[in-house]
């Protein structure tokens, strides 16, 4: 396709008009609109809401373990000079 029918084409295409939306369809797609937003935002709200309750059991679970410390060892040091 050389330039002048790409020209072309595209001039077509921004000539062309649009079909018509039936106007009951508005009411049908803010309903459903609506409703898309309305569980997304839940989701959005489950997510964070399971996030907090991770942090929060990961940080009772720190503050009771101390993970951050060595363990003691499991063998007595050599005696020497007895």
């Amino acid at each position: 396709m050389n330039r002048p029918e790409r020209e072309a084409a595209v001039r077509r295409i921004m000539e062309w008009t649009p079909p018509q939306v039936p106007p009951e369809l508005y009411a049908d797609v803010v309903r459903r609109g609506g409703r898309m937003l309305r569980r997304r935002r839940a989701a959005r709200r489950l997510m964070w809401m399971l996030l907090c309750a991770g942090v929060v059991a990961f940080t009772v679970w720190a503050l009771m373990v101390h993970p951050w410390v060595e363990p003691p060892s499991e063998t007595t040091p050599p005696l020497t000079g007895w």
